[in-house]
């Protein structure tokens, strides 16, 4: 009976949509102008105004049809789906779009309106040193300085140490590269390991000496290899002072490209694996190479403890503005930071180079004859022509004057009257030779000065800690604490200069194929981390833990170092040889492969309904993967399911967390299919072709897609079996704009395919929320019309190409030195444009020569609907000395600001200077740059790191791809000509500014909206869909697996629920790493209703009961590497956290 009373309901419902859509269109042949069209007005005639209406009739009676029969599909589908809900197709509306039916479960929140006061009362606080104003008032002029040819002369009165004697440290160093010129492995057996040998007898030869080292790659394989005596050794020369482990992390990481995610994890990497074998905490930064310094790395910094730090790689005119001022050294501090919470201590270098040529005071040509490896006889010398000499009885004196002379020069520049003299080069010390002739000839300098009071002096060799102890010590502060009257800085050191106009702004592009690779494993590595700490978790609590994989442990460790290993500076920004480029690739396929497996492994405990019935067989996974790659250079290709009678299972991963309601596409082999919920309630499809080349349809492959809502971190059943009752699969139509190109387009009888052989008429593709039209001449964008405005947006994308100059200084890996403005992109035939429509997207491509571009948009509401998606294949293999970029220009008045992200962390305001060259205004972007005026925003988000910059008011470009044949003289020695096709992905979000909210204007601080932080979780974290491996059917029942009873507030991010290590290597320990990040946002974006499905709570989380099924017995505020804690742990049953804006937080869980 109720049955009869649902169907009765709906048909009457259906009916009256019927009639009401007949009447709107009889209503609109009388009201309805033409569309848009080249054809212009209608004939005068009456006869033909008569006509036309009648053609016009037609059509719509046809269009009417069409929604009868839909609606007669819906009428069987209610009568089929007798047990459940009565499931409700899309539609096609008169005028040719698709409608889908409201959700039954709409999800509109609000935000808090307390959480919107971050944004607005962030003005970033007015410090003694904000480097976009020191960036706006200096010339850059690059004035020849004399010996100090970037400075200036140093001049000092002999009797001003007369009451407070000058104190220097020479701290010894060797910069380990893992990966360069040779491969990391290469490195540590022709170097690394001879490096670290020598230093363990030589450093207990004389407890005066001294050593520091930093990348803890190097380190722990090293350690691997030596035996107990020489380990107890190392710990004895850490206890003792000796030798410092600096940073700590697995790398010195790259700071233009890396992701904060990544950054944090190589340093808990190298942080844990100091304290589980030496019992170390860091205390100090050295990043001595890194190419330009990110504001991210000192909060990194300091939430792990360390109080002071030390940076290198500064544009040479800051460095000379900073000497000029003392303000070598300041505090440095968060733009968003309203006290001085996040403050750190930074001392930057003040010459060209960390070598020691550069590093003993201004004259280079001194300071190398103080660098006892390039003595007479050896493999190098001094540029300068004049050779070290061994120091003697005879000529100490005269040596000890002419360093100490440096040493005071050198100290003018700072603020204190200790100095600080590093002492090394890359891969230094590798031989027995060079200690003692480095460690012997100084220490008898030292002997010298210090045991002649006349001059003033205390000169020993120390660590980096030394220096920063002394100076805290000599300036009356506790360590890390600000000293009196030095100053406060906000801000970035992007972009770098090394020397007259040479940025070193190629390498945010350089490889891009190895930086999207690596944003791909980020979020395996994340994925596989959460999935694995539930699974052991809920295995433990079963009593079935020896029946888990615990194997996969070994697995997990190995990927986090091989991504660690990735984010160092040699890495990630595509500046090593070929051959160390490929190791790479090898390294980060290997671990992409096995965290798929991790992941596969942690799913499969997760959905087996009766975990009695959980087996783990190491030969058949349980799950196929979602892709695979043929090797590291390829790009993945996606699994196509089989289908059958019998139901195929997939399973759905969302590693958001937050609900999220999406497209879900797989590829099947067959266009007759259809697909159940985990209840069975049949699901609308939209039916895709597949293209296998320019012309050609796949007759065997079919994109299937399929709206759903997935439970947050959750994992989501669905069933695909083959079905000719197909009422619910809804097919693409295909129209093919061929531009006058004779080509022969080889169709497939499942798709209505329409060829326009020669129009040139401008189109558009549409959801709810906007119309996107392109030209009908190229197929790209040209505008944004928003729903409900009268006014189309211009947003217009071209391609450009940069060439590089003809003298002899040319771009490289590192350097971009364009030949003057891009020039347009032309290739040699017209674009062939292809335009998928359906109920789901609908999505515009067009094939150039070297350019694929894919721009869909999603049919849904909330927050995958209000984005565009555009994914650019590249191939530029048949061009020299080439750079192509992709240009946004609007009619948004951004004048000469625009805003990129640090790190994925925190947005940067940048100038576009025109007294800097063109090379000198383009940034890091790794996750999103953005334009704005008093009206608009329009935000590129992107799922690899490149270089981008605007250089006119109202445009936004980003560099896709480089390929150079030359090197650029920075040691490399290779230009880059290795280049992949090379798939670039990124959302296009336009937002409009709330009526009342201003635009920030010139802020040095800038915070994306609520929107565009997900839809940024959204491009980087994509859904994963696991196919059971077994066709046949039959296996246990699964269930689906919903791990947070709620789904998080819309501003926390998990960042990590990492298993910490237990005593033994490869194996787990009980307690589960919890970083979370509480984002800050712009509430003067959002429109009403964006369909989020979670709120804000003034950073507040309650940790009791969230994770459903396991309680949390255990929880401990951490350093951000689970180094030291910040609180005794709370064993209360509900533990709740406090985060503020922009905070991360660590915390260490046990559950019970």
């Amino acid at each position: 009976m109720k049955l009869k009373k649902q169907v009765t309901v709906c048909g009457a419902a259906i009916f009256c949509v019927a009639v009401f859509s007949l009447y709107l269109m009889l209503d609109k042949v009388q009201h309805d102008p033409p569309r848009r069209q080249n054809g212009g007005n209608f004939p005068r005639s009456q006869i033909s105004v008569l006509q036309n209406r009648i053609e016009q009739l037609e059509q719509l009676l046809e269009e009417n049809h069409e929604i009868i029969s839909h609606i007669k599909d819906s009428v069987l589908e209610l009568t089929a789906n007798a047990d459940g809900q009565p499931i409700l197709l899309p539609y096609h509306t008169p005028n040719g779009s698709w409608v889908i039916p409201p959700d039954p479960r709409p999800s509109f929140y609000s935000i808090s309106p307390q959480d919107c006061q971050f944004a607005v009362v962030n003005k970033g606080q007015k410090t003694d040193l904000q480097m976009l104003d020191i960036y706006t008032q200096l010339p850059f002029d690059n004035v020849d300085g004399g010996v100090w040819k970037q400075g200036f002369d140093i001049t000092y009165d002999p009797t001003e140490w007369e009451t407070e004697p000058l104190q220097v440290f020479v701290v010894p160093h060797s910069h380990n590269d893992p990966g360069w010129i040779k491969t990391f492995d290469k490195y540590y057996y022709d170097q690394t390991q001879h490096i670290l040998n020598n230093m363990v007898v030589k450093l207990q030869e004389d407890p005066r000496r001294r050593f520091i080292w930093s990348e803890i790659s190097f380190f722990s394989k090293w350690w691997d290899n030596i035996n107990s005596q020489k380990r107890a050794a190392v710990r004895r020369l850490v206890a003792n002072g000796q030798l410092e482990m600096t940073t700590g992390g697995w790398v010195m990481p790259d700071e233009a490209n890396t992701h904060y995610f990544a950054v944090i994890d190589q340093m808990i990497e190298g942080h844990q694996w100091l304290k589980k074998n030496l019992g170390v905490i860091p205390r100090s930064g050295w990043a001595v190479d890194p190419f330009g310094h990110s504001s991210t790395m000192p909060y990194l910094l300091k939430l792990s403890n360390i109080t002071s730090m030390l940076i290198q790689r500064v544009h040479y005119t800051i460095k000379k503005h900073f000497a000029a001022t003392r303000s070598l050294e300041f505090m440095w501090r968060q733009t968003w930071d309203r006290d001085s919470n996040t403050d750190i201590f930074c001392h930057m270098m003040p010459f060209y180079s960390y070598d020691v040529p550069h590093t003993c005071g201004p004259d280079p040509k001194i300071c190398c004859q103080f660098d006892f490896r390039r003595l007479p006889g050896g493999r190098i010398n001094c540029p300068w022509k004049t050779p070290p000499r061994p120091i003697t009885e005879s000529n100490v004196a005269e040596r000890a004057n002419l360093l100490l002379d440096q040493y005071r020069k050198k100290s003018k520049l700072y603020r204190s009257k200790v100095v600080l003299v590093p002492l090394g080069d890359d891969f230094r010390y590798d031989k027995m030779q060079e200690w003692d002739a480095q460690f012997l000839n100084y220490q008898k300098l030292f002997d010298y000065m210090n045991s002649h009071t006349e001059l003033h002096v205390k000169a020993q060799f120390g660590t980096l800690s030394d220096y920063f102890d002394t100076l805290y010590k000599k300036m009356g502060v506790a360590p890390g604490m600000k000293p009196p009257d030095f100053p406060v800085l906000t801000g970035d050191f992007f972009s770098y200069a090394d020397r007259e106009d040479h940025y070193w702004t190629g390498y945010y592009t350089s490889r891009p194929f190895y930086k999207s690779m690596d944003r791909v494993l980020e979020s395996h590595i994340r994925g596989a981390e959460i999935l694995y700490s539930l699974a052991i978790n809920h295995a433990r609590r079963a009593g079935l833990e020896s029946k888990y994989p615990l194997s996969d442990y070994a697995l997990l460790t190995d990927a986090r170092r091989n991504l660690g290993l990735f984010q160092h500076h040699d890495a990630i920004t595509g500046t090593a040889k070929e051959a160390v480029v490929i190791d790479y690739g090898v390294r980060l396929l290997h671990s992409l492969m096995n965290l798929k497996r991790i992941l596969i492994n942690a799913a499969h405990y997760l959905v087996v309904a009766d975990k009695e019935k959980y087996h783990y067989d190491h030969s058949v996974p349980f799950f196929s993967t979602d892709d695979s790659r043929l090797t590291q250079e390829a790009l993945p290709e996606k699994t196509v399911i089989k289908l059958g009678t019998s139901p195929r299972y997939i399973v759905v991963f969302n590693p958001v967390e937050q609900n999220r309601l999406c497209v879900v596409s797989v590829l099947v082999n067959t266009p007759h299919v259809r697909v159940l919920t985990e209840e069975g309630q049949p699901m609308a499809v939209q039916l895709s072709p597949v293209w296998q080349s320019l012309t050609d349809m796949n007759t065997d492959v079919f994109q299937v897609s399929f709206t759903a809502r997935l439970p947050a971190l959750g994992l989501s059943i669905f069933q695909l079996y083959m079905s000719f009752d197909a009422h619910t699969t809804l097919k693409s139509s295909v129209r093919v704009y061929l531009h006058g190109r004779d080509l022969n387009i080889k169709k497939q009888e499942t798709f209505p395919v329409k060829l326009l052989e020669a129009s040139t008429e401008d189109f558009y593709v549409e959801n709810q929320y906007m119309q996107v039209w392109f030209s009908g001449v190229t197929g790209l964008m040209k505008g944004i019309k928003r729903a409900g405005e009268e006014q189309e947006q211009k947003v217009s994308m071209e391609f450009l190409i940069y060439g590089t100059r003809t003298s002899k200084d040319k771009s490289g890996a590192y350097l971009f030195l364009p030949d003057g403005d891009a020039k347009l992109y032309t290739p040699k035939d017209p674009s062939v444009v292809r335009i998928i429509e359906g109920p789901f997207f609908s999505e515009v491509t067009c094939h150039f020569q070297h350019v694929q571009q894919t721009m869909r948009v999603y049919n849904l509401p909330g927050t995958d609907g209000l984005s565009i998606d555009v994914s650019s294949l590249i191939d530029i293999r048949d061009h020299v000395n080439k750079e192509i970029a992709l240009r946004l220009s609007t009619d948004i008045e951004s004048g000469d600001t625009f805003y990129t992200d640090l790190n994925g962390f925190q947005v940067q305001t940048r100038k576009f200077f025109k007294k800097l060259p063109l090379q000198a205004n383009f940034y890091p972007m790794p996750v999103m740059a953005y334009i704005q005026d008093e009206e608009n925003r329009l935000t590129l988000h992107t799922a690899q790191a490149l270089g981008a910059s605007s250089l006119k008011s109202g445009q936004l470009e980003v560099i896709l791809d480089r390929r150079l044949m030359q090197d650029d003289n920075r040691g490399l020695g290779q230009g880059l000509k290795d280049n992949k096709r090379t798939c670039n992905r990124f959302r296009l979000l336009l937002e409009k500014r709330s009526p009342g909210t201003k635009s920030p204007g010139n802020q040095p601080v800038s915070f994306p909206s609520l929107l565009s932080h997900m839809t940024s979780a959204h491009l980087n974290h994509e859904v994963l869909v696991m196919p059971v491996t077994n066709e046949k059917g039959g296996g246990p029942a699964l269930r689906s697996f919903m791990p947070l009873s709620a789904t998080l507030p819309c501003d926390i991010h998990i960042l990590h629920l990492r298993t910490l290590q237990a005593e033994d290597d490869g194996i787990p320990s009980l307690d589960t790493a919890l970083i979370l990040h509480r984002k800050g946002f712009d509430c003067g974006l959002e429109a009403k209703n964006l369909g989020f499905n979670c709120t804000t709570s003034q950073g507040k989380l309650s940790l009791g009961g969230l994770f459903t099924g396991l309680e949390v017995g255990l929880m401990q505020a951490m350093s951000l590497t689970l180094m030291y804690s910040l609180a005794p742990h709370s064993n209360s049953s509900n533990p709740t956290l406090s985060m503020d804006p922009m905070e991360i937080s660590t915390y260490r869980l046990r559950f019970s």
